[in-house]
């Protein structure tokens, strides 16, 4: 072991002692049975939708006991950071209200960002190697595939360990031989179990674990030929939750494995270990079972997909906290919103992403909104996604809100067409005359197998006649008459007797103004669409079928 000033000359001259940290990041003064929780994203990609799970019960869980959710980036592997991720992770805490109470900007536990922390860590590593808790580890990387090629050969668990460790016993004059030659070197930790022992804990969700102890010597520093000088996830993670002051840790299950490891570091360091609470991940049904939701195969695992999409957030919101609470679930929307997420209800088996459920839980929701709601939505969305539809809405805003009101205002039943603000063009985009390509075509396939001929006939008659009637029954009685004059069957029933004595029934000769008024053989009531669209338009689209 070097003594203490030739470990203290590896470090800045001016390096604060740990006591100096511990001073700066106080125990916080929250009441008795508060969580301090905290989300550690890394910046390496777009942020999937498991991290706004979890940051859904790290928020609910620190609001309900007093405590506090505190939001660290995880940055200390910056080669692999990826340009705008910070802004992806921005725009998803803010879109679904999960914005923490302390981050960058706001709080007095940061720096937030661990690449901003190195003297915090160094000052903690000089510390461990002054009680020779870590040691220098100046191994090559041909040394260590070495070591791993004959553990493997052996059929031996691969890692750095016991008689593996090739610097963990080194002597003092190969250490300052390989510093005075300027070899770089990383810090690594002297772990105290051996190959075969076991940790048990107790896990906030799982309840008491047992696993094998960490045998490995981890990196906890850098290669010194690094800067800045970052510690590894493990060793950022141990420090950082305890100057935090953070007590319960919520991740993901794939961290159990870790536990033992972290364990050990907070006892070297000399710190109180938090509460772990590990979640099972999120799966997707795929053929007859299950498997963990992917970035790289499924959409629906980005938070983008649901972003760009237009999910209004409170229903997405309510659906993660069923699946974390299934009883949640169960409540109304705003009952559940407001009800706290229990870790003794997290269940563990990884909770099924279903969009299609989302879906209809969102359509309801929308359905629950105003005309003049789901227009600044709407808007509010298409200001990013749509700009032309920002443009049309903004110019047809009185058409646009009697659009919305179409078998929506004043029914028992309103539609449920709307799940997500994209679907806006294609549930109500027929409204606006900018949007709707005219239906010119009396051959056109969705009019049916009608003759041409008799299609011009309906459509200039139809534009002839027509009145802007205020009762449903009166207006389609023009459709009924039309239809009868020209020898179109009562009902289906009735043509479906004798289909050669009919050109068709009454549904045919509606399906010809529906699809001129709609584009679409199938809309809502076809009196209340005309209606919003007024007399001039729907004459205009009728008589397109006349040219």
């Amino acid at each position: 072991m070097l003594d203490r000033a030739e470990i203290d000359a590896l470090f800045l001259v001016d390096l604060p002692e740990p006591a100096y940290w511990e001073q700066q990041y106080p125990p916080r003064q929250l009441p008795e049975g508060a969580k301090v929780t905290r989300l550690g994203p890394s910046p390496t990609g777009s942020p999937h939708v498991g991290l706004l799970y979890v940051a859904t019960i790290d928020r609910s869980v620190a609001a309900n006991s007093g405590g506090t959710y505190l939001l660290r980036i995880e940055d200390t592997d910056q080669a692999r950071e990826v340009e705008g991720a910070l802004d992806q992770f921005e725009r998803a805490f803010r879109y679904f209200s999960v914005e923490p109470d302390e981050g960058e900007g706001n709080g007095d536990y940061g720096p937030y960002f661990q690449s901003q922390r190195s003297p915090i860590y160094l000052s903690y590593v000089r510390d461990l190697l002054r009680q020779d808790k870590a040691y220098l580890c100046f191994a090559t990387k041909e040394e260590l595939a070495e070591i791993t090629q004959a553990q493997q050969k052996a059929k031996l668990p691969t890692g750095y360990y016991g008689r593996w460790a090739i610097w963990r016993d080194a002597s003092e004059d190969d250490i300052r031989a390989k510093l005075a030659a300027g070899a770089p070197f990383v810090v690594r930790f002297r772990t105290p179990t051996r190959v075969g022992s076991r940790v048990r804990f107790v896990d906030a969700i799982r309840g008491p674990l047992s696993h094998e102890a960490n045998r490995n010597d981890v990196v906890i520093l850098k290669s010194s030929d690094q800067e800045p000088r970052l510690p590894t996830y493990h060793f950022a993670h141990a420090v950082d939750d305890h100057l935090m002051r953070v007590n319960l840790v919520i991740r993901g299950e794939e961290w159990i494995s870790s536990v033992p490891l972290h364990l050990q570091l907070f006892e070297a360091l000399g710190f109180e270990p938090p509460e772990y609470a590990h979640i099972a991940p999120l799966t997707k049904q795929d053929g007859g079972g299950k498997r963990k939701l992917s970035k790289r195969k499924d959409p629906e695992s980005s938070v983008d997909f649901y972003i760009e999409a237009g999910y209004p957030a409170p229903p997405v919101q309510y659906y993660l906290r069923g699946l974390a609470n299934g009883r949640l679930a169960e409540l109304p929307l705003a009952e559940a919103l407001a009800a706290p997420i229990r870790l003794e209800d997290c269940g563990v088996a990884g909770p099924l992403v279903d969009v299609v459920k989302l879906e209809d839980i969102s359509a309801d929701y929308v359905a629950s909104l105003s005309g003049e709601t789901i227009l600044a939505e709407v808007a509010g969305w298409a200001a990013t996604h749509d700009p032309e539809l920002v443009a049309v809405l903004n110019d047809e805003r009185d058409l646009a809100l009697r659009a919305l009101a179409v078998e929506r205002d004043g029914v028992e039943n309103p539609r449920k067409d709307l799940r997500k603000w994209s679907d806006f063009r294609s549930a109500y985009g027929f409204f606006f005359p900018r949007l709707f390509p005219l239906v010119s075509d009396p051959a056109d396939e969705r009019l049916g197998s009608l003759d041409p001929a008799l299609v011009r006939t309906l459509a200039a008659e139809f534009a002839d006649t027509y009145q802007d009637v205020d009762d449903g029954q009166e207006w389609f009685g023009q459709i009924r008459d039309l239809a009868a004059r020209h020898g179109f069957a009562k009902n289906a029933k009735e043509y479906k007797k004798d289909p050669d004595a009919y050109p068709g029934s009454i549904r045919e000769a509606a399906q010809v103004i529906r699809v001129a008024l709609t584009g679409s053989t199938r809309s809502p009531d076809l009196f209340s669409v005309a209606r919003a669209l007024g007399t001039d338009e729907v004459l205009r689209r009728v008589r397109a079928l006349t040219a």
